[in-house]
């Protein structure tokens, strides 16, 4: 907490200034009954040192928990030069610049994150970050909504195709921003065999649509048929969007390359290129698209140019925002990029490189075919989906997933995540996921404390 300078004499001086009686008549507009809050379970305060000594005992009291758990939020090893190097001050306290004279080192990290992400998903051009995977699919929505408008000039409302088999949060996020406009969003269920979603199940969903969301991988971990997908869309003269997990795009073909010719756009949640957990937060999204559609692309884009003499510099090229002068024409309202953590994931890609990429994401699928093939021969164990997946599965256990996931934490697990409140058509199912942060004793760690529990 910062230290607040200001005496008793200060506070009165100022109130005295605005013509203020006391501080409470500067919340006097918030309703009494919300400003009530009972503090009294709050302790008096203590000293600096008698704190930190608490803080370390508390420390003590956390358990080391092996998990498994990934639906959208990933552990990933991250090398020590990430965050060592993203906590400099050069840019930690100047990684979001506003104005066009911003700092050059941070334009120029952004842009090559932008190169980077680009790359990635195969695509020509990439923003310099929104706030999250989700949010980033909503604008995502709202662009391709746009786009749809401007080449066919309709003023009927657009119809969204929204795969069941999406994450349900991204889902959620998409009815809240996106629902509020002029759209139809039409959930679109997924098999029950392969957990794919299905061009029949498309086509029965909504003959006509202007708009494909496409996951790559689904929320169950499975990898869609995506080049199907993208041209059955195409055929109909409809945008695609692919929402992918970008560390997976290094092994598999990244969206820009679907079908024959390639997604629209591509957006995701970039918490698996080096950032942590951290219990929820902060994470990014990134966006990307192909050339054409670039006027629309909400948030900021840095470029790199030449000034007067010759020496190569770099910009802040465009920049849809609502402060600048678009204002109500803005393509979105967007105020922030993330900054602080595309420094740490662009940090992170440059020091693993494509390959380093490909290779961690390959282990992060050979661990998970390795946990599923340990974990089948649990009696009453059985994998729900056949078709491929990347680093994570969905399970069908014998017995409540609520109760198998509480008495796998009293054995130092986290198990997975129960799919039962977002999918109880499907039963008792856990979504399990394995990274290279697992080594075969954690697996087995894992297999020993399922038996005990289900036995």
């Amino acid at each position: 907490m910062p230290f607040i300078p200001h005496t008793e004499e200060d506070v009165h001086a100022m109130l005295a200034t605005i013509g203020a009686a006391s501080i409470e008549d500067l919340f006097a507009e918030i309703p009494k009954e919300l400003r009530q809050v009972d503090l009294s379970a709050v302790p008096a305060g203590i000293s600096e040192m008698e704190l930190f000594r608490l803080m370390h005992d508390r420390a003590k009291l956390n358990n080391s928990l092996r998990c498994f758990i990934g639906a959208g939020a990933y552990e990933h090893h991250i090398p020590g030069a990430v965050w060592e190097v993203a906590t400099r001050g050069e840019f930690m306290t100047a990684y979001t610049p506003y104005q066009a004279e911003a700092s050059q080192g941070s334009l120029q990290l952004m842009y090559e994150f932008q190169t980077m992400m680009a790359s990635l998903m195969g695509l020509d051009v990439s923003n310099a970050s929104l706030y999250d995977g989700a949010s980033g699919l909503a604008e995502a929505l709202l662009m391709a909504m746009r786009l749809v408008h401007g080449k066919s000039g309709q003023s009927t409302e657009p119809v969204i195709l929204l795969p069941k088999a999406l994450h349900p949060h991204y889902r959620e996020v998409a009815r809240a921003i996106v629902g509020t406009h002029a759209v139809k969003l039409v959930e679109v269920d997924y098999d029950a065999k392969t957990g794919r979603t299905t061009i029949p199940h498309l086509e029965k969903a909504a003959p006509e649509a202007h708009i494909l969301v496409i996951p790559q991988p689904n929320f169950f971990g499975v990898l869609e048929d995506v080049d199907a997908l993208t041209d059955w869309a195409k055929q109909k003269k409809m945008l695609v969007i692919g929402v992918v997990n970008p560390l997976a795009m290094a092994l598999l073909k990244p969206p820009g390359q679907w079908g024959k010719t390639g997604a629209d756009l591509a957006c995701g949640e970039g918490q698996p290129l080096g950032i942590p957990l951290s219990c929820g937060g902060p994470y990014y999204g990134f966006l990307c698209c192909k050339q054409e559609y670039i006027r629309q692309m909400p948030g900021r884009i840095v470029g790199r140019t030449k000034d007067l003499d010759g020496k190569e510099g770099f910009v802040l090229t465009l920049q849809a925002r609502e402060q600048h002068i678009r204002r109500a024409k803005a393509t979105s309202n967007i105020c922030t990029n993330q900054g602080l953590m595309v420094i740490a994931s662009t940090i992170h890609m440059s020091l693993l490189g494509p390959n380093g990429l490909r290779k961690v994401a390959m282990v992060a699928h050979n661990r998970a075919k390795a946990l599923l093939d340990l974990l089948r021969t649990v009696p009453g164990v059985e994998l729900v989906f056949s078709a491929p997946y990347f680093h994570e599965f969905v399970l069908r256990l014998p017995r409540s997933v609520e109760s198998v996931l509480q008495d796998l934490i009293k054995r130092h697990i986290q198990g997975g995540y129960n799919l039962q409140p977002a999918y109880p058509e499907l039963g008792e199912c856990l979504l399990v996921c394995a990274t290279e942060t697992k080594q075969q004793n954690d697996l087995e760690a894992y297999l020993k404390a399922l038996k005990e529990v289900l036995s």
